[in-house]
């Protein structure tokens, strides 16, 4: 959400707040350079490093709307390093699996990032695999404590419309107002093309007559090397680790622990990405290690013309009003996601609907910024990351210019902001009285900065 250049105090804290989810990126920079103690809280720690680390990371999330000083920075920093010590002195528990399942997802976006996970040990100074998911853990795990504690703390906090609108007027009256950016919302409508049975068969045919070959002594690693569609597989050779936590597709997933003789090879299995045969290596706790080949079927090319006319025709079926566009989907969609929903698209990042357009995939915003509301894109290629091909089209459902926070039009994030400052305020009084309860120890540099909050102890209650 993007802000006018003049930011009211308390939205800037809201904003801080939410950049301050650590990032992984930020802290995992410590593990390279270690410099000095800004701050003790509790058994918590500041660095030095960490102040300019962060401040850094919010003028990026922020395009260079708020600026922070350092005081400031390390003051956000001070809070949330309370908030995580006293989660621990409450009992917060946070489960293994949750946080083993997000430094999965973490891993896998590190390595989408670096093209392997040696290259991002390697650009982080971590000794291997492991040692990184040592760290990603302990990061992973203050995150969720944080979260956690500010839930606890906040969590009978609400605010009434009488409040909202009282807040909207004083951001009104002291000329704070916030400026909402263009917002839309997009439905499609997708028809998959789908390979052959020939196809399917050929395939399957081709993997059962590999899985023998690796019976009779050829090497499954070179196999996949020859055979597999996994870009992973020059790296890897097709071989993973894998737990009941980890960020399998469900097929892949169940097929590796339906396995249970070292060495043994599954028949070949469908998902959404093709066909697989998959071998089990080790087995060891909760984890196998497991390597596949996979193969995709191919798709001809008067296949893939077919399916955009089929597209192409929907489109002017919609537009010569033989059918409405919320018709066509229950009619014609093949996507599982959006089907059941209207078409409607929703924002992975966010998990709502709107889409902010100034902060949108650029091959996205190329293709609907010039969408007028309830106007529809022509019919046009795409592929999911399994391999799926289709055609497609969107749907202009509601588009909003970029404008001043207006209390009727955008009640809901008025009251979120709302919300959100009564929710800060609530933390600031809460850290009032943790602070006097918990050891603090600044050093003499940053002894000389004016918090808004009493960290030095100076007054007594």
């Amino acid at each position: 959400m993007q802000y006018k250049t003049k930011v009211s105090k308390h939205i800037k804290a809201i904003i801080l707040l939410s950049f301050l989810v650590i990032s992984l990126q930020v802290t995992l920079a410590q593990k390279v350079k270690i410099d000095g103690v800004a701050v003790v809280i509790g058994k918590n720690i500041v660095l030095d490093s960490d102040i300019d680390k962060f401040k850094q990371e919010v003028l990026s999330n922020s395009e260079g709307k708020i600026e922070i000083s350092d005081c400031e920075m390390l003051e956000q920093l001070m809070l949330q390093k309370l908030l995580s010590h006293h989660a621990v002195v409450d009992s917060v528990t946070v489960a293994d699996s949750q946080i083993n399942s997000s430094v999965e997802n973490n891993i896998a976006y590190f390595k989408q990032q670096y093209g392997s996970v040696e290259k991002m040990v390697a650009a982080y100074g971590f000794n291997d695999e492991e040692d990184l998911k040592k760290e990603l853990y302990k990061i992973e795990k203050e995150n969720s404590l944080i979260k956690q504690e500010q839930q606890k703390i906040t969590e009978k906090v609400d605010v009434t419309p009488e409040e909202v609108r009282l807040y909207h007027k004083g951001l009104k009256d002291s000329g704070e107002l916030p400026e909402f950016p263009a917002e839309i919302e997009l439905a499609q409508i997708v028809i998959n093309a789908e390979p052959t049975e020939e196809e399917n068969n050929r395939i399957i045919a081709k993997l059962k007559q590999i899985r023998l070959d690796i019976l009779d002594g050829s090497s499954f690693k070179m196999k996949a090397i020859i055979n597999s569609d996994d870009p992973g597989v020059t790296s890897n050779g097709g071989k993973y680790e894998i737990n009941k936590e980890t960020q399998f597709i469900k097929e892949f997933k169940e097929m590796a622990f339906t396995l249970d003789t070292e060495g043994q090879i599954s028949e070949p299995f469908k998902s959404l990405f093709g066909y697989h045969i998959l071998q089990l290596h080790r087995i060891k706790g909760n984890t196998r290690s497991v390597s596949h080949i996979l193969m995709q079927p191919e798709i001809p090319e008067e296949k893939l013309k077919e399916t955009e006319k089929k597209v192409s025709d929907i489109i002017k079926e919609i537009n010569s009003g033989t059918i409405t566009f919320e018709e066509a989907v229950k009619k014609y969609s093949q996507d599982k996601d959006t089907k059941n929903n209207a078409g409607l698209i929703i924002n992975g990042q966010t998990g709502e609907s709107k889409f902010d357009l100034t902060r949108m995939d650029p091959a996205l915003y190329a293709r609907v910024n010039d969408l007028k509301q309830g106007s529809m894109t022509p019919a046009f290629y795409d592929e999911t990351r399994g391999g799926e091909k289709m055609y497609k089209f969107f749907y202009m459902r509601e588009r909003t210019e970029t404008h001043t926070a207006d209390l009727v039009k955008d009640y809901e994030k008025i009251q979120n902001l709302a919300l959100r400052k009564k929710k800060e305020e609530t933390i600031t009084k809460w850290s009032k009285d943790k602070i006097f309860e918990t050891y603090i120890k600044l050093n003499n540099k940053h002894s000389k900065c004016t918090f808004d909050r009493n960290w030095k102890k100076e007054i007594s209650r």
